[in-house]
């Protein structure tokens, strides 16, 4: 009954969608699955010289054996879905479940202006809208959608099914801890809980079925719009540490700090973390860029990991050195 759920530590942008490609590629589980809050969230993976942008489906798309499934907790845009299905050819292998919530116009219009788009910064994509509507019963469903029809799966079922045959299944989140609706920074914050608890909730996994919890860090911490950030440095001296970024979704440049110790403790309690994984650490340590043995980090990369694990109390079990999503070292 081997399930592996990977989030978020800190505000999204930890580098979820590299780890997620890995995992898959290397582990090759027989499902991945998606919860979260919608196309709100996107990843960025790097492989083979090429660059990816997903916002809908589960970033293990990259192994051509894994059915990709999102949960029924996912709202979900069908413009952006089929065109992602079409791009990464996966169409044999996508299914969304019946019950996902589903993004009108109407939606995306709502999130693109006042107070969702002045205050929180919303990313106009029409998730929080979306979620809004499912909450007062009003929402179209993906069942109710000719264009998906081939796509409708019962996805807890499938998920369930498949630990039961001890096939392994590989649970993604989105965004990150502290953008969790009951858990994060509100009014900041996306429009759901996007902990484990809630991405598990999402796909209809219980918590006994659950084996292993990742949370993902970056060596430093960003985050996109507003909302409070410890700590944060100037747009200068962003730039002078070589930690400016845009977001995947929005274009937006991300707002930095370093490394929060006391974030982190908080988000390894939240998620009932077994394992942390590393992202970006050859920012960081530019001469630990694309290692793949932890043997040959430098001594204060070995020392800032070793002070991660001694104070989350956590093992940090796999690491990147690289934007590629083979540039990890592997410590399971």
């Amino acid at each position: 009954m081997p399930s592996l759920v990977v989030v978020g530590g800190f505000f999204g942008d930890e580098g979820k969608g590299k780890i997620i490609s890995y995992l898959a590629i290397k582990d090759n589980p027989t499902i991945a699955v998606r919860g979260g809050a919608g196309p709100n969230a996107g990843h960025t993976i790097e492989y083979e010289n090429k660059k990816y942008k997903v916002r809908m489906l589960p970033s293990a798309f990259l192994n051509k054996n894994v059915r990709l499934l999102i949960g029924p907790g996912v709202v979900v845009s069908p413009e952006v879905l089929l065109k992602e299905i079409e791009e990464f050819e996966v169409s044999d292998r996508t299914f969304i479940d019946s019950q996902c919530g589903i993004i009108e116009e109407s939606h995306r219009a709502a999130d693109s202006q006042g107070r969702l788009k002045e205050l929180i910064g919303s990313t106009g994509s029409g998730t929080g809208p979306a979620n809004a509507d499912r909450a007062m019963r009003t929402l179209k469903l993906a069942k109710d959608i000719d264009s998906l029809a081939l796509y409708l799966e019962d996805v807890p079922n499938a998920v369930n099914f498949a630990l039961e045959r001890n096939e392994y299944v590989l649970v993604e989140g989105t965004q990150g801890t502290f953008l969790s609706l009951w858990h994060g920074t509100y009014p900041y914050v996306t429009s759901k809980d996007v902990t484990a608890s809630g991405i598990c909730s999402d796909i209809g996994l219980g918590p006994k079925n659950v084996t292993d919890v990742m949370v993902v860090f970056k060596s430093y911490v960003t985050r996109v719009g507003t909302g409070p950030l410890k700590s944060e440095l100037s747009p200068e001296q962003t730039k002078i540490k070589g930690w400016q970024e845009v977001g995947t979704v929005t274009g937006r440049a991300r707002r930095a700090a370093e490394f929060d110790f006391d974030l982190a403790k908080r988000a390894i309690m939240l998620n009932s973390a077994t394992q942390i994984a590393i992202t970006k650490l050859d920012v960081l340590y530019p001469e630990c860029a694309h290692m793949n043995s932890f043997g040959d980090l430098s001594s204060p990369a070995k020392h800032f990991i070793k002070t991660i694990e001694d104070q989350l109390k956590v093992p940090v079990t796999i690491i990147g050195t690289g934007p590629d999503v083979n540039d990890i070292i592997d410590r399971r």
